[in-house]
Parts: C-alpha cells; structure tokens; sequence
C-alpha cells in the first residue's frame, strides 16, 4: 500500500459486515462511507464499524463521500445498476456475488469498466482459500494428468425464516434464483476455475420445502466441460442441518477432495498424498520455493452450511487486498469481469434447461 484507500459500502445488510470487517484488517485501508435505503440501518452500521457517514441512497454517497471504491453489498439484482452508477461517478468497484443476476447486467458492468477505465472485481474469495490454491496448482502444473469427472455439492440448510426475512430472497428479480445463484455460486465458480470451461448442461430443479419463494431450493446439473470431462452440480437450501461443500476433482494422474473451504486429501499416482490443511500448507510452500512457512499459510473453515452470517473475513481480505493492488498497479483483478461472469453463465443455463427440458450449451 502506498497510500490510505478508502471504501465506501452500498447495502448494509447481511454481508456488509463481512466487507466492513475485511478492509479494516488492511494496513491504509478504510471505510469512510456506508449507504442504505433504510437510512437508519445505515446510521446503525456506521455507528458499529466506526464509519464516519451514513448515507440513504447511493447516490448521496457518490455525490458526498471521497471514497476511492465502493463494496456493492445490495440484493444482487441491483448490482449492475448501483457499480455501473459508481463506475462512473469515478469510483473503482468491488461486487458481492454474484457479478448480477443474468448474463446481459454482467456484459453491462464490463462495457463500463472498459468505457470508464475503472476497476471492477467480483468477490470469489474462495480462490484465495489455502485448499483451492493448492488444488489450481496440482491442476495447472499436471499433477493430476487430465481431467475426466469433476463434480460439486453445496448442501446446505435455510429455514423459513430466512427466506422470511426479506422480500427480495428466494425472487427472481433480486435474488437471480435461489439455492444455486445465492448460495451455489461460489462453488459453481471454483468447480470451473479447477475443471476447466462448461460447454453444455442438462439440468432439473425443484422447490421442495420452502413457501412463498419463485426460485428453486434444489438444482442437479449434468456437465460436459469443453475438455472432454463430465461432471455434476448439486445445491440445495433443504439439506438439514447442513452440510459442507464439497467438490471433487479426478484425473488420469490422481485425484483431490476439497471439502468446507480445505483440502480434504490429494492422492497422485506418483505416490504423493496430500491429507489436511498443514499437508496442503506444506505442498504450497514447496510449489512457491518455500516462500511462506507452514504456519504462515494456516486458514479458517467457515460455517455458513447451517448459518449465513457465519463467514470468516480473511479470504474476502485477501481479494480486496488484490482489488488495491490492482488500482495502484494499473492492472486487472485476479478476478475481473470476465471471470465473474462465466459461473452466471453456468447457472443461466441450468434454469433454462431445467425449463425446456433441454441440454443448453454455454456461450
């Protein structure tokens, strides 16, 4: 950091706090402005994470707050119109995901951040988790020979109540979908990252135990990726009292398991086995030339299986602290638009193919 970067937050729901709760583990990093249409809740929040002003609407905090960046923590189907609104009132753009709610909001946001020459990233902050690191290394560097099944599982628990809790949950408008855009995406995003790119899905969803939601609470999708691997997508909102997310990953060499957020075990046909997060540590630090200890690379599992608010802050904290870098480097995210984009894609085509009963190709 060469200088104080200051953020300011739009949304003070739910994960705010996370975003909140990030930055202030940055060194010349701050948050100096949070906006929300219920104002009050804006001014409770300030209040709590030492903010200086609250704002009820993103616009009085674009036309008031200096801040270098903004943190879009809204409803996801107002994303695209509160960053595009940032984008060009010269503010750079950090997303919650997912990036919006449908292929052509996400096409918005990267048209403007192309137009505007802002900086735009979507949080997927479990790239940076120590398990999926050491994962995208194996995979990148051969170890695991090619790909030929990759499959993945969020089986997780929401009550009633908590699609209760806002009229925007479980809606296609806000929400995009349900348990597979707002709990799913960040495992549908990890499943292509590792695997490679979806070319088509055949897909079927239901809404099994939940009331007054329009989306589904279940959604099974069969792959093919364009490397010639097949695989599989389950989420769900009804598996009691939850469960970890899982995803697999099998090729010709050997094959791992990532499991709530670690790597579960690697096993290669070489003989190497990789079982738990020290021995993940241990195969990290010796892929980056022994750069950091084992200690060093030491990581939280989170508990948003059975509980939403339960999300550690470390991995969002290393996504915005690429976020800075990128601003002051004058270069693109780890994570940038184009990237956000394809888990929507992915997702899009599920519910159309669950839809019309058809297999879907990705574009």
């Amino acid at each position: 950091m060469t200088r104080n970067f200051t953020f300011g937050i739009v949304g003070c729901g739910v994960i705010a706090p996370t975003h909140a709760g990030a930055i202030k583990q940055i060194p010349g990093a701050s948050v100096i402005g949070a906006a929300d249409v219920v104002r009050d809740r804006a001014v409770e929040f300030a209040r709590k994470f030492d903010i200086s002003s609250a704002y009820g609407s993103v616009e009085e905090l674009l036309n008031d707050c200096p801040c270098d960046a903004v943190c879009v923590c809204t409803p996801s189907g107002l994303h695209a119109d509160v960053a595009v609104k940032a984008m060009r009132a010269g503010k750079h753009v950090v997303i919650e995901k997912p990036m919006d709610v449908t292929t052509e909001a996400c096409d918005r946001l990267i048209r403007t951040a192309k137009e505007t020459g802002r900086k735009l990233t979507v949080i997927s902050q479990h790239r940076f988790d120590l398990g999926t690191r050491v994962a995208k290394q194996a995979i990148d560097s051969g170890k695991l020979g090619r790909i030929v099944l990759a499959d993945a599982s969020v089986r997780w628990y929401r009550t009633q109540e908590y699609y209760d809790s806002g009229d925007w949950r479980g809606t296609w408008a806000l929400d995009g979908g349900g348990a597979l855009m707002n709990q799913g995406v960040h495992t549908v995003d990890l499943l292509q990252w590792l695997a490679g790119d979806v070319s088509s899905i055949t897909a079927h969803t239901s809404t099994a135990t939940h009331e007054r939601i329009e989306t589904e609470d279940i959604a099974v999708a069969l792959l093919k990726f364009a490397n010639g691997a097949l695989g599989s997508i389950t989420a769900t909102t009804s598996a009691y009292p939850g469960f970890p997310v899982r995803i697999d990953i099998y090729g010709t060499e050997g094959s791992l398991i990532l499991e709530g957020d670690r790597l579960r075990e690697m096993r290669l046909k070489n003989g190497e086995i990789y079982e738990g997060e020290r021995a993940a540590a241990h195969a990290l630090s010796v892929a980056q030339g022994g750069t950091k200890s084992v200690e060093e690379e030491a990581v939280h599992a989170t508990g948003a299986a059975s509980d939403p608010g339960a999300l550690w802050g470390d991995s969002h904290r290393d996504q915005i602290v690429d976020f800075i870098a990128a601003v002051n480097d004058d270069r693109a995210p780890l994570i940038d638009g184009e990237a956000a984009r394809k888990p929507v894609a992915i997702i899009k085509a599920v519910y159309l193919s669950s839809k019309t009963g058809s297999s879907v190709s990705i574009s």
